[in-house]
């Protein structure tokens, strides 16, 4: 893979307001016992009534400029991952680029759901190494907390709401090749049915979605597909860059829930203690979950260059997916 671009940066941002499992215990039918030995999540962060996807991603970038102080103004493109935006029209990618007055910036927003954010990386290389862009920065910017269904102890004790960004600029002549050594995506419509939120549409495939602009998805067989498929993806994703696990310094899967991760890990054969997440203390948090985990490891001096990472999405649509880079 000739990739030509450089991860520069990673913001974050997550609200103030907590759930904690306790709470949840006076919401619904459940314990914090329960939550925690089923997800590994003890709280989650939620956004204020007047707190979006944009308002989100604004204070990640915000934190990214703070964190390396460099500028984006001179951005090209602005790529949000999201399926919580604030609206249909105007993208959360428009709102964030005019707050920052990045009067050069290329807007579009990425659905992929959970995938989203490998997705939005996987472009901006694209766009770097194609030589349309110099500066890209993405950002993954979810408000599950609107869309979650608050009687449903299935789902609502899963959910929480982040932002994370990324800048990517292109590699120097000096530093020989990018950051990203191989990618791999794919998907099956046809198990769209089984992660729904409605919108224009009340029904998915011919059918009846059931709840309106609610979230929904059938946990029970979402588990068994991802601990059957994701394993193949990742042998895939490793072959594709002509390495092993053993190659690997950390592995940063969506971080859907601790026991489904676990079982990965198993499938997988790779150390849990060497895979990043992020969702004790802020919940499944779709796209953002990765590089939310990333920013977790950061702050802690985890990571070093040089370390070779996974990076694996896997969510509504169904898609999954990811990529292999080098920090």
């Amino acid at each position: 893979m000739n990739s030509r671009s450089k991860i520069t940066g990673v913001g974050a941002y997550v609200p103030q307001r907590k759930l904690t499992n306790h709470d949840l215990e006076s919401m619904v039918d459940t314990t914090d016992e329960w939550i925690t030995r089923r997800t590994g999540v003890k709280e989650r962060r939620l956004a204020g009534k007047e707190e979006f996807a944009s308002d989100l991603a604004i204070k990640a970038v915000e934190n990214l400029i703070a964190k390396y102080d460099i500028r984006v103004d001179d951005v090209d493109m602005v790529i949000v991952t999201t399926f919580t935006a604030d609206h249909l029209t105007p993208s959360v990618s428009a709102i964030v680029q005019g707050h920052f007055d990045m009067k050069q910036a290329g807007t579009m927003d990425l659905n992929a759901a959970c995938t989203g954010f490998v997705y939005g990386l996987c472009v901006a290389d694209s766009l770097i190494t194609a030589g349309h862009s110099n500066k890209v920065l993405v950002v993954a910017s979810e408000v599950l907390s609107k869309i979650v269904d608050y009687s449903d102890r299935n789902t609502c004790i899963l959910f929480g709401d982040a932002a994370a960004a990324m800048l990517l600029e292109r590699a120097g002549e000096t530093s020989g090749t990018g950051s990203f050594l191989a990618s791999y995506f794919t998907s099956d419509g046809t198990l769209a049915p089984n992660i729904t939120c409605s919108n224009l549409s009340e029904t998915v495939n011919g059918q009846e979605v059931g709840k309106t602009r609610l979230f929904q998805q059938e946990g029970k067989f979402l588990y068994e597909y991802v601990v059957k498929n994701i394993p193949e993806g990742v042998y895939n994703l490793l072959g594709r860059s002509n390495l092993t696990l053993g190659d690997i310094q950390w592995f940063v899967p969506h971080s859907a829930n601790l026991r489904m991760i676990k079982a990965l890990c198993e499938r997988l054969n790779f150390p849990l203690q060497s895979t990043l997440i992020s969702n004790e203390l802020y919940g499944n948090t779709s796209s953002a979950s990765i590089p939310l985990a990333i920013w977790l490891a950061l702050e802690e001096s985890s990571i070093k260059t040089g370390d070779k990472m996974i990076l694996y999405g896997f969510g509504a649509g169904l898609t999954h997916g990811g990529v292999v880079i080098e920090w």
